[in-house]
């Protein structure tokens, strides 16, 4: 083999070698940047969406594009504020969902509004606030997937998850 053909093959297999090395690198910084900072919602609960139905904590329905607390909404919440008062350990997860009308990020802000309203109210009940977390789920997450105004009801809601027994 000549002198220039080997110094070709040579310079090959270095631009592969080189090649293959960046590209990894390019590789591993997507993909960290693609991983996840804040724990996935599996993470964090240990039940399933609306588990607080096994202590007995009532779900809590809401009117159309609203975040204000119904006078039923605020007896249901005497009722779960004194299950919360009487299990000191339990900690809960509060999830504010829509109905499926409206734009995803308008539907995100009023889930979380009414997520907030549920932990203010509970808070003022004597419910210790380190022991709430709230997230919305907005309309992604609906109960009932018809298009009728008793599915719609039915997904406006703040319902509550166990995340720590």
């Amino acid at each position: 083999m000549s002198a220039s053909v080997f110094r070709t093959l040579a310079l090959i297999v270095a631009l592969a070698t080189a090649l293959s090395f960046s590209g990894c690198s390019k590789k591993q910084k997507a993909e960290e940047e693609a991983t996840p900072t804040a724990p996935t919602v599996e993470e964090n609960v240990l039940g399933d969406s609306d588990s607080g139905q096994a202590l007995g904590l009532q779900t809590i329905h809401f009117p159309y594009d609203s975040f204000v607390l119904s006078s039923e909404a605020k007896n249901n919440l005497k009722s779960n504020a004194a299950i919360l008062k009487d299990k000191t350990s339990v900690k809960i997860q509060i999830e504010g969902h829509c109905d499926q009308r409206g734009g995803i990020q308008y539907n995100i802000a009023l889930g979380e509004k009414r997520a907030n309203a549920v932990k203010r109210y509970l808070q003022d009940m004597g419910v210790e606030g380190s022991r709430i977390t709230t997230i919305s789920y907005g309309k992604e997450r609906p109960v009932d997937g018809s298009f009728t105004e008793e599915a719609f009801s039915k997904n406006r809601r703040a319902n509550f998850v166990i995340t720590s027994r």
